[in-house]
């Protein structure tokens, strides 16, 4: 059963400043039309390799309900990967949010969309599978090699910890647990 739509946000987003939104919010914003659903459209333009402020905004205000759903050029305009794409697309339909994707003409709250999104589903738990095996075995191939796994020793390891940070948290804990049991002792006791 399709869930009814009235309020939708379009996103629209480029990678890089030479591109332009304006090709896809043209198209989304004819969709949103034709469909009669009022619409707020947001839009990033070369957005940093972590960082989507747009796009956060929006997630937030679809967490909080002010809108029905999201409308999406593409799927990839959403998502950079497919485990960013199912988590998100997961949790908002289980917030009874639709998501639709105007190129690929999906539709997640019906029947065919819900399989489609299986199906994504799959492929993204196969994909993890894969890179997991792939780095498993890159791993046991370095180290019969003779490689040193892990993070090269740097200046901050050869420098003792100061006692503010780490220290005093550790410290923090003893002197927590044995306060439990009815001992105390001032920190700096257990700093030594």
């Amino acid at each position: 059963m399709e869930v009814p739509v009235s309020k939708v946000a379009l996103y629209a987003r480029v990678s890089t400043s030479d591109q332009t939104v304006e090709n896809q919010v043209l198209r989304l914003t004819e969709f949103a039309n034709l469909k009669g659903w009022e619409f707020d459209v947001y839009s990033e333009t070369m957005s940093a390799r972590k960082t989507r402020p747009v796009k956060a905004e929006l997630l937030t205000k679809l967490r909080n309900k002010e809108y029905d759903g999201v409308l999406v050029y593409k799927l990839d305009r959403w998502a950079r990967s497919s485990t960013e794409l199912i988590l998100e697309i997961t949790e908002l339909i289980q917030k009874g949010i639709s998501f639709y994707s105007y190129s690929e003409n999906l539709d997640f709250s019906t029947a065919a969309g819900k399989l489609h999104f299986q199906i994504l589903s799959a492929f993204s738990s196969f994909e993890r599978e894969i890179i997991r095996e792939r780095t498993i075995e890159g791993l046991y191939r370095a180290k019969n090699s003779g490689k040193i796994l892990g993070r090269p020793k740097g200046s901050k390891d050869k420098s003792r910890r100061r006692r503010s940070g780490y220290l005093l948290r550790m410290a923090g804990q003893r002197q927590k647990a044995d306060q439990a049991k009815g001992q105390h002792k001032s920190i700096d006791e257990y700093i030594r």
